[in-house]
């Protein structure tokens, strides 16, 4: 069936995907992440939209199962890696914020 394989390619895809950010995010090298982000969007969407009319055989959904699996670990790992890197930015761009409204006051402008 065509839409079963079309499925399990886009689970394919999106591990692949999925999988490359990891290795982005351990490298700390965040340029590469939004694009990649927008790929998994997209492919996502596709899914949604092949989902209904899909219907898998045993073996494409054991394949497709171990996909999502493999997704949900790169995920959570990403999500380690990320997280703490936000919350940095986050602290950040507070203390930033807060330097820039005592310069302001001492200085006298808003």
């Amino acid at each position: 069936m065509a839409c079963a394989n079309e499925v399990v390619h886009c689970y394919s895809r999106l591990a692949l995907t999925v999988g490359r950010m990891v290795e982005l995010a351990r490298a700390k090298d965040w340029t590469g992440l939004p694009a990649l982000d927008g790929e998994c969007t997209a492919i996502v969407d596709r899914l949604r939209e092949l989902a209904p009319a899909s219907g898998l055989a045993p073996l494409e959904r054991a394949r497709v199962t171990a996909l999502m699996t493999r997704i949900r670990a790169d995920q959570d790992e990403l999500a380690g890696i990320v997280r703490p890197q936000l919350a940095r930015l986050m602290r950040r761009i507070d203390e930033l914020q807060r330097e820039q409204k005592v310069r302001s006051t001492y200085r006298g402008t808003p």
